[in-house]
């Protein structure tokens, strides 16, 4: 297992490597100019030095280099600070963002938390929601419970995340005034009454974010165990006089997961991407509205950087769903 962790990880350099240069690429040749919101009346010498001041006087590559290396020496200076108090980065040059004129890595860094909160609560929750109700619904088939589950699976799969969100602002926000319609980025933490608010706004895009996950992995997560429980060592196992309980915990619940395990592991991705609509209609201040403030402003560094983030998340849980597999199963070998 080691061995075939430390192939994948070194297969994973090059993958990510072209990844990269073809995000750059694509969107450093696509139109659009940052000094195009500039005034006509400023004069064309201070535009040019404004592009030098931005680095776009150097050459591709360079530019490319400069780009990538943020990842890993110059712009994690926000994390090393916090954690070491030290600079790193001191007296070497930065991506700087089109827009805001900043680091590029220092905004996105500002934004991580908001969106770990609202998409890393909501897929947990899904998660450990839909997995036993898909196998409850499994071992039920037909019953009450499967077909109540089954309706509100097709519900929240069916209803897309900018519908239910704003059904959902209508009704608890300005109907019943429950909850707050716009998520407040710059609200801290610090007692009881504002752990309370921050629930309580965190609440509507958690909820429609988990209704839309759970609803997935609900479904193959019943369809497994269906696939499961009509096993011959099903059988041979209830024959041996095991009792119910550990026939379906120890072995059909185990095999079941080795299938849900690939679309849990690749949702984590996935949702970040999709909770770009979810932060738009709540106005949650994470890397999906990040991303698409920095589309319209044709910040070109910005959304380059952004869209590598979601292509390293999902080579990383490829990676995680494929350990995981030998975990599940024992005889899956990586040998």
């Amino acid at each position: 297992m080691l061995n075939y962790t430390i192939r994948r990880l070194l297969l994973a350099i090059p993958t990510l490597l072209f990844i990269s240069l073809v995000i750059f690429l694509l969107l450093d040749l696509a139109p659009g100019d940052p000094m195009s919101s500039i005034p006509l009346t400023v004069p064309d010498e201070v535009k040019q030095r404004m592009r030098e001041a931005l680095g776009l006087g150097e050459p591709v590559y360079v530019r490319y280099f400069q780009w990538l290396k943020q990842f890993f020496i110059v712009e994690p200076q926000v994390a090393w600070d916090h954690w070491f108090g030290t600079d790193f980065s001191e007296g070497k040059q930065r991506v700087i963002s089109f827009q805001n004129r900043a680091p590029v890595m220092d905004t996105v860094m500002e934004r991580v938390p908001q969106t770990l909160w609202v998409v890393g609560l909501s897929y947990v929750f899904a998660t450990l929601i839909a997995v036993p109700i898909g196998i409850y619904s499994a071992y039920k088939q037909y019953s009450w419970f499967d077909q109540i589950g089954t309706f509100i699976s097709m519900i929240g799969f069916s209803i897309p995340t900018f519908f239910s969100g704003v059904l959902l602002i209508v009704v608890f926000s300005v109907i019943l005034g429950w909850f707050p319609s716009i998520y407040d980025t710059t609200h801290r933490v610090t007692d009881w009454d504002s752990f309370v608010y921050q629930a309580r706004q965190m609440a509507m895009p958690v909820f429609v974010l988990t209704l839309y996950n759970a609803a997935q992995v609900s479904r193959f997560m019943r369809a497994s165990t269906l696939d499961n429980l009509n096993q011959d060592y099903v059988r041979t196992a209830r024959a041996k006089g095991m009792s119910e309980r550990v026939v379906v915990l120890l072995h059909v619940v185990r095999n079941s997961l080795i299938p849900v395990v690939t679309v849990i592991a690749l949702g984590v991705p996935t949702i970040f991407g999709g909770a770009i609509i979810t932060e738009q209609v709540f106005q949650v201040n994470g890397l999906g509205q990040l991303l698409i403030i920095a589309i319209y402003a044709s910040d070109a560094p910005m959304v380059q950087t952004v869209t590598f983030i979601f292509a390293v998340l999902i080579v990383l849980f490829n990676l995680v769903a494929d350990i995981l597999y030998g975990v599940l199963d024992p005889r899956i070998r990586y040998d």
